[in-house]
């Protein structure tokens, strides 16, 4: 594959594949999909996971969410606790395009936002709650209770859903603590309803989050919609979980050989390229700073901005302008480092679509 390195690779057929994967998930367990673009910024990746049958987006900054209704997708969960008032009012131009949905995870927060709607026009809210990673959110007790109680008085938000994020579900050291942390994720939005509704408040939409445990959460009787993000690409620490194999990866980084020495191999690809993150909520699993696929048994040891250093214990068959796949530990990460997916399908090179809301940070 002729491509200038270092290149964001994607494979379009594996990222269709995965795509599939959880729409099939989605029906079989009655939940409706709304994925976080967090991961890929991408409004062509947007538009396909709609058309797969997503029932809208999930952002985490205003920002995102104007590059994703500019680009035509009318629903969207800003989960991210707004209260500035400069992004309030770029909310209330949002909603000229997009339905838009915000969470909220305080009363001050919900006082705030009520005051720059009316009754005639409310704005849609969910409230976000704490499912153990610490965070934000209220706790499943007495808080979310009250929390509801506050935004049903206000009359210019509409509250009909609760949801949380599992992040914590990175840091898992079994398959039996994932799947602990995705029970618990269920039991904390439906506890949650339980006890707004038995106070007369209703919530419509119980969502979860989280690329490790969505599988998990998704299937409990009562959850009503998933938030996976990471799970159209995958990456190293999914493998490192056992939620994703190599193979399901779609999302690739093309690094050449810059420099061979008799103890070590220079990549072009630093950390402005393959990002440091190793797990943001920790992960034993990872090896290095990505997965080398021509060289499994390399590591990628050591980064500074625009060089990957790897160690050579023995003499190899390496040469200068060889160009080697590395799959990224966190592709969330490494995809906001690029303007451009280099698209391929299953190795045949078709095209290019931009990293829309790369940096859109506010």
């Amino acid at each position: 594959m002729n491509v200038e390195t270092p290149a964001l690779l994607l494979n379009v057929a594996q990222l269709e594949r995965n795509i599939e994967n959880i729409i099939r998930f989605s029906e079989e367990n009655g939940v409706q999909y709304r994925p976080h673009i967090k991961t890929h910024k991408s409004i062509e990746i947007a538009k396909l996971q709609m058309k797969y049958g997503a029932i809208g987006i999930t952002v985490a900054k205003v920002g995102e969410a104007e590059v994703m209704a500019e680009g035509g997708i009318d629903n969207i969960l800003i989960a991210y606790p707004i209260a500035n008032e400069a992004k309030i009012d770029r909310i209330k131009q949002l909603r000229t395009k997009a339905h838009i949905i915000v969470a909220v995870d305080s009363v001050e927060q919900a006082k705030m936002l009520a005051t720059r709607f009316t009754e005639e026009n409310p704005l849609h809210v969910w409230i976000k709650v704490n499912s153990g990673l610490n965070r934000v959110g209220v706790e499943p007790n007495e808080e979310v209770v009250t929390l509801a109680k506050s935004i049903k008085e206000t009359g210019s938000l509409y509250l009909d859903g609760i949801f949380t994020h599992a992040g914590q579900a990175y840091g898992a050291a079994t398959t039996e603590e994932l799947e602990e942390i995705g029970r618990k994720e269920a039991e904390t939005v439906l506890e949650s309803v339980r006890l707004c509704e038995e106070v007369g408040i209703t919530i419509r939409h119980r969502s979860i989050g989280s690329t490790p445990t969505y599988r998990i959460a998704g299937a409990v009787d009562g959850i009503t919609e998933i938030r996976p993000g990471n799970a159209v690409f995958f990456d190293m620490v999914q493998v490192g979980l056992g939620v994703a194999t190599k193979e399901e990866c779609a999302l690739t980084v093309k690094t050449s050989v810059v420099s061979v020495k008799k103890d070590r191999v220079v990549l072009d690809a630093g950390s402005k390229t393959i990002a440091l993150d190793r797990g943001a909520h920790g992960n034993d699993s990872i090896q290095g700073h990505g997965y080398i696929k021509e060289h499994p048994s390399l590591v990628i040891e050591r980064l500074s901005e625009e060089h990957g250093v790897v160690p050579l214990y023995k003499e190899m068959d390496i040469s200068l302008n060889d160009v080697w796949t590395v799959i990224p530990n966190h592709t969330c990460v490494v995809a906001n480092l690029f303007d451009t997916y280099t698209l391929h399908r299953d190795g045949t090179l078709i095209g290019t679509w931009p990293v829309d809301a790369r940096g859109k940070l506010t």
